[in-house]
């Protein structure tokens, strides 16, 4: 037996967080209810209400009443523990969206909620506490401050809170070291590279320790590979420490790799909430459909989204002459045999089968077992699996927590892609490595 390569954890908060947030009913960490911001004052501002109301478009609007129409009356839940990413083109409003999050911008019209708390109630004194001990917020370009060191910049929101500086260097060396600099505490920002930058911007956001991260295009500034390492990082962290993440981004890959869930915006308005498989699947209109149709599938996709039950298992109990005829019903060569627990021991194979069945045997020898399978986790993506699929008597087996959950056969991937020009390279990635030749 042996397990898919090591995980490279790019493929989105783990099953657990994904599972949360589309689960049970529970208390929202963040709940936004018909939420409208216009940039315009006056009558200009309340006419371009009332012709959003009326289903007006964006530009329409600012041709009739001189007013910016920036977020039009969005409503959505975030869960306690989500990675939740608001995307769109640019001037779609996720900017002004994020920042509506925190009231570093007046929203003109519905109300945010944040852990059951409304936002528009708060005094000048319990706004600035909710930034300074609820929300961070880490930007697109840095933010550091020059002058100080990175230790510095990492514990500076605490320093804001008033904390002791024994304490604050502590923490912020705790949060430098999640983030790959714990050597690098004495360095000044200027020292560093953009990627090394951002990574104190992050440091900055856990050493405050908030039970809300806002992040806007934290990584759009980066170059492609220390963008992926960025990537990689926030999923990693994500999985120890179960932030509330909301991730602002232009890219779509970006988003399908990251979210529990995607809200996607044009002109201000919401188009479609829901998991990256589900967008895939379902886009709510032509314009989700052409902006996802160049998403590459097997990056979005895991083996949860492709997961199907095994059309047979059997226990060592069970006589080799009964699963011999299961084996042939169900046109297989083998069969996982699990224990009590549903924990894999090992395959069977027709051919021991077979001889077991004709010798008169009656019952299923251990030692008679293969290791001729593979497994994976549910959230793995698919393309670490083609060299996995179809390479043994039983399909890939999915394992949780020790316990086979189901298999992903080769089609069922195949199918999976088949909508996207992904597919056709797979297969020919996924039959060359078959070959031996890769």
């Amino acid at each position: 037996m042996s397990t898919v390569d090591e995980k490279t954890a790019t493929n989105g908060s783990s099953g657990a967080v994904r599972a949360q947030a589309q689960g049970e009913a529970q208390t929202p960490m963040i709940r936004v209810d018909h939420l409208t911001k216009v940039f315009g004052s006056g009558s200009g501002a309340d006419e371009a209400v009332k012709l959003a109301g009326e289903g007006v478009g964006r530009k329409e609007i600012q041709s009739r009443t001189g007013a910016t129409l920036a977020v039009s009356d969005v409503s959505f839940d975030i869960a306690p523990g989500e990675l939740f990413v608001i995307m769109g083109l640019s001037g779609s409003g996720k900017s002004t969206l994020v920042r509506l999050l925190n009231r570093l911008i007046e929203p003109t019209s519905g109300t945010i909620d944040v852990d059951g708390r409304d936002l528009g109630s708060l005094g000048d004194a319990d706004l600035r506490t909710l930034r300074n001990e609820r929300m961070s917020m880490v930007f697109q370009h840095f933010a550091l401050l020059p002058h100080r060191t990175v230790a510095q910049n990492a514990e500076y929101g605490l320093q804001i809170r008033g904390v002791g500086a024994a304490e604050r260097r502590r923490t912020a060396q705790w949060a430098l070291e999640q983030v790959g600099l714990g050597d690098r505490a004495d360095a000044y920002p200027g020292q560093l590279s953009g990627g090394m930058q951002q990574r104190v911007g992050l440091a900055r956001a856990l050493a405050s320790d908030t039970d809300v991260l806002l992040m806007d295009e934290p990584y759009s500034a980066l170059d492609p590979l220390i963008r992926r390492d960025m990537q990689k990082l926030l999923v990693r962290l994500q999985r120890e420490l179960r932030k509330t993440i909301v991730f602002i981004t232009h890219d779509l890959n970006e988003a399908m790799l990251l979210g529990d869930r995607i809200l996607l915006l044009k002109d201000g308005r919401l188009v479609q909430v829901g998991t990256g498989p589900e967008i895939l699947a379902s886009p709510a209109d032509d314009y989700v459909a052409e902006f996802v149709s160049d998403v590459d599938r097997s990056r979005v996709l895991t083996a949860t989204d492709v997961i199907r039950e095994p059309r047979i298992t059997v226990t060592l109990d069970e006589k080799p002459a009964d699963v011999l005829v299961r084996l042939g019903k169900a046109e297989a060569t083998g069969a996982y045999v699990v224990d009590d627990e549903h924990r894999i021991l090992g395959v069977v194979r027709d051919d021991w089968l077979g001889h077991a069945a004709s010798t008169g045997v009656t019952s299923i020898d251990r030692s008679a077992l293969v290791e001729e399978y593979r497994t994976t986790e549910p959230d793995r993506p698919l393309i670490d699996l083609l060299h996995a699929v179809g390479r043994n008597p039983v399909p890939l087996a999915v394992v949780d927590d020790g316990r086979l959950t189901g298999v992903v056969p080769r089609g069922a991937v195949l199918a999976a892609l088949s909508t996207h020009s992904d597919a056709k390279d797979a297969l020919s990635a996924s039959t060359h490595d078959r070959n031996g030749n890769g």
